[in-house]
């Protein structure tokens, strides 16, 4: 189990299990995650951002201009740059980079990748680009006033991390969100995480992992979320929706 499949179990049990067997693949824009992936790779390593623009050359700069980096990445560029310029960020990013983290939690075997891990001082920082560092939207579970940590599921993301590194080294750990959005200019933060919601989360999870797992192994039947794009794509109308229902 990671940590993005179960953020996706959540999201829609029928699509990530149709997913996970290769019976259907989601038509997303994946722009918004190679953005994301662009910055990463640079903080990883010159050789890994190297690598990383070889392999996606052709989805990064204009046919109709072939030496021209598309706006996203020169976005992402600008991100990069923003980062770069803090001596805060610069001062906390320092450790093992692009650790891969292995554990048991709650019965079922979890695997991970933390950004940024330092050892020696017991912390671990990960890189989240998002759209607006302070947007404020409606969220199924946290509300309508919800922040990008909350919505996008990085509550249970470090909160498992943080588990499964204290399993593996026996000392605690605190965990850092490093933010920049995609605005121009970028804006930057170095996020501390709320530890009554991160305990919060880990009770959330130990709660559904069961079900999921079964889901996964095709021990149980996948809910349907009803709105997602594998469910419109696979629904039949077998009877009247009332309007409040909608």
């Amino acid at each position: 189990m990671s940590v993005s499949q179960l953020k996706s179990f959540l999201d829609c049990e029928a699509a990530e299990l149709a997913k996970l067997k290769s019976d259907w693949e989601p038509d997303s824009d994946k722009k918004p995650l190679l953005v994301g992936n662009y910055v990463h790779s640079y903080f990883e390593s010159t050789e890994a951002h190297k690598v990383f623009k070889a392999e996606n050359k052709d989805k990064m700069f204009s046919s109709k201009k072939p030496h021209g980096l598309l706006k996203d990445f020169q976005i992402a560029e600008q991100m990069i740059a923003r980062l770069k310029g803090e001596p805060a960020f610069q001062q906390i990013y320092q450790g093992e980079k692009e650790v891969i983290l292995t554990g048991e939690l709650f019965g079922v075997e979890w695997k991970g990748k933390i950004d940024c891990l330092n050892l020696e001082n017991g912390y671990f920082v990960d890189i989240k680009t998002t759209k607006d560092i302070h947007e404020k939207k409606y969220d199924e579970y946290w509300g309508p006033q919800s922040n990008f940590i909350e919505r996008y599921g990085y509550l249970i993301q470090m909160a498992v991390y943080r588990e499964l590194l204290e399993q593996q080294y026996d000392k605690q750990f605190v965990p850092f969100i490093a933010a920049v959005s995609k605005q121009t200019p970028s804006d930057v933060a170095l996020i501390t995480l709320d530890e009554s919601k991160m305990q919060s989360e880990l009770s959330r999870v130990e709660q559904m992992i069961d079900h999921v797992q079964r889901v996964k192994m095709g021990e149980e039947a996948p809910e349907w979320c009803g709105t997602c794009d594998y469910c419109r794509a696979h629904k039949k109308i077998t009877g009247f929706t009332n309007m409040n229902d909608l």
